[in-house]
């Protein structure tokens, strides 16, 4: 009797042993699979963050989160130490990681932003692909060409012809934003009714340019027509210095462009 009873004990008591062996090994190897991810905490933002935030009101939009190593962006940040005084440079959005470019000084911000607004003038924005824009190297402070091209209609002799003029001369740039990561910018349109659109306009690179500019009231129609009916017009800018030289306005047509 004795002998059956001290065998139940030791079965019961290798039940238990063999229990936590198993729970500790399954631990382990959850253990070693996260350790294997390299994990690294980051602060990721949890609520939308208006661009000029200040990094003290960040506080209460980015949590700590661990996240595979391999996941982890170069510069994202982990902690908020040493940020006092500098504010977020764009708007962030819930699940991106906080990055050490996104936070910089007020200073910083103010110049990259705009340039005052001659006394007389207005301001008008538009959007444009970086191929448009002197490849996207444009900044606040510089003067530029805008050239307008109408796709038939803009000369009553030709009303069948395309047609570029640089429309509007030497105009101040006062800012310049690049859209948002993945944003894609209106793809220009085709020259020919109904044609088939181009997949180079179609799948633009990211990075599209936004730019300010100031003119005068004429001129800010001129540009919100070209970029509101993109079925008769679209723009194209070039650096204008202040001392480059003016030609004159010429409308170019197809003959021309071999003179």
């Amino acid at each position: 009797m004795k002998s059956r009873l001290l065998a139940g004990v030791v079965a019961v008591l290798l039940a238990i042993v063999g229990a936590v062996i198993v729970v500790s090994y399954a631990q382990g190897a959850d253990q070693r699979a996260v350790k294997g991810l390299d994990p690294v905490n980051v602060l990721v933002v949890t609520k939308k963050v208006p661009a000029g935030s200040t990094a003290e009101a960040l506080k209460a939009s980015v949590a700590l989160q661990q996240l595979p190593g391999t996941a982890v962006a170069k510069t994202a940040l982990s902690t908020l130490d040493g940020a006092a005084g500098k504010v977020t440079s764009a708007e962030l959005v819930p699940g991106e990681q906080l990055l050490a470019e996104r936070l910089v000084s007020p200073g910083d911000l103010e110049t990259s932003g705009s340039v005052p607004i001659p006394a007389g003038l207005q301001e008008v924005s538009f959007q444009l692909e970086p191929q448009r824009v002197v490849g996207g190297r444009l900044a606040p402070g510089d003067h530029v060409g805008i050239f307008i091209n109408m796709h038939g209609g803009a000369v009553e002799a030709k009303p069948d012809k395309e047609t570029t003029q640089l429309s509007i001369h030497k105009v101040l740039v006062t800012a310049v934003q690049r859209a948002p990561e993945g944003a894609v910018a209106k793809p220009a349109p085709s020259a020919s009714a109904g044609a088939e659109p181009n997949p180079r306009d179609v799948n633009l690179p990211t990075g599209s340019l936004m730019i300010t500019v100031a003119v005068n009231d004429i001129n800010a129609g001129k540009i919100v027509f070209a970029s509101e009916f993109s079925e008769f017009a679209s723009i194209w800018l070039s650096r204008e210095p202040l001392d480059a030289t003016d030609s004159g306005p010429r409308v170019m047509i197809r003959p021309d462009v071999y003179k």
